[in-house]
């Protein structure tokens, strides 16, 4: 957990401008090549027996001062008044495999809409969170090759979690309406539809949030097949976060929660949590400034390569819960009212 989570890291920039596209995706390549090279002719150490192998470092947007010199830092835009429909916010983490396949779907969907409705616009910013494989590489030729300007990479050198991971992304997008969804596709990203049909229903002023949930699939197959130790965690941890956390929100987790601008600019400046479980911070805060909350059934499928340990993350989520309840209750952490915040964006303009 940060103090602050909305500090950026020295490294955090975002690629920009497709005019250097090819260059940093040749320098990605070259410096894998170099890693490869550097493995086959560097001699082996002996081992003791059941040693674990060296963690092979392939991403180039890690390593490589070359690549990291070509990247734009990103000027930060939540603040300001939207400059496009829709943001879509996409946190990565060793997602070569999965985000392509997920991005094309997102990407079919987004220019199908855009082509029904000519006034709506769209960005999509992928979050890096310290891949450790070709995550960056494969994000930046998918913008390559869509020729979009708004396909955004931002890229962290080192590894913050989930939740930072979306605090820190959700400070360049330019959406009236912000989308978080995870890099994995799990869900299908045309219940956006429902999910905004849902908002706009319910948001007040301005402020609303929609939860994705996968609710309704308690006595699908896809839950009922699952081991007995997964679903005990899973109603463990459900009955932990109705005494500890938020009531009224049947799925907490869900990888895919619509937010307005408003929601966005009044929630994430006062996150602490940037581990797996800052999806219930985010719902606590929420409710306690009072911004309705929609939930939403969507399609939902579980997809291979997920990053959560069953029992460790688990273990750890329940741990981070109770942090986030004892700092709240004491007095530690204080969630600013939105009167207090559009005080002091206005002294900020005045400035």
């Amino acid at each position: 957990m940060s103090p602050n989570p909305r500090d950026a890291t020295a490294s955090e920039k975002c690629y920009q401008d497709l005019s250097h596209l090819t260059s940093l995706i040749k320098e990605e390549k070259d410096y894998q090549q170099r890693l490869l090279n550097e493995q086959t002719t560097t001699p082996t150490t002996p081992t003791t027996p059941g040693a674990k192998k060296p963690k092979k470092i392939a991403g180039g947007s890690t390593r490589s001062e070359k690549y990291k010199a070509q990247l734009k830092p990103l000027s930060r835009t939540d603040q300001g008044a939207p400059q496009k429909t829709l943001s879509v916010v996409v946190p990565a983490y060793n997602e070569s495999e999965r985000l392509p396949i997920m991005m094309k779907e997102t990407l079919d969907f987004l220019k199908e809409k855009s082509k029904r409705d000519t006034g709506f616009t769209y960005e999509i910013l992928i979050v890096d969170d310290g891949s450790q494989d070709s995550t960056v590489r494969v994000a930046l030729e998918m913008a390559e090759k869509e020729g979009i300007q708004d396909i955004m990479v931002l890229s962290f050198e080192k590894n913050r979690g989930k939740g930072g991971a979306v605090i820190q992304g959700m400070q360049y997008t330019r959406g009236e309406y912000i989308l978080m969804v995870d890099a994995d596709g799990a869900t299908r990203f045309s219940d956006l539809d429902a999910l905004e049909a849902k908002l706009k229903a319910t948001e007040r002023d301005g402020f609303g949030v929609a939860v994705g949930s996968r609710a309704h699939m308690v006595k699908t197959d896809a839950v009922v097949k699952r081991s007995f130790i997964r679903n005990f965690l899973m109603y463990s941890f459900h009955k932990v976060v109705y005494i500890l956390g938020c009531r009224g929100i049947e799925d907490t987790q869900c990888g895919f929660k619509l937010f307005t601008r408003r929601a966005a600019q009044a929630i994430f400046p006062n996150m602490h949590v940037e581990g797996w479980v800052f999806d219930i911070e985010v719902l606590m805060i929420a409710q306690q400034l009072r911004i309705p909350i929609v939930e939403v059934p969507v399609a939902w499928q579980e997809i291979d390569g997920s990053k959560v340990s069953l029992m460790r993350d688990s273990i750890q989520m329940a741990m981070d819960l109770l942090i986030i309840r004892m700092n709240y209750i004491s007095g530690i952490w204080k969630i600013r009212p939105l009167a207090v915040m559009a005080q002091a964006e206005r002294e900020k303009e005045k400035r």
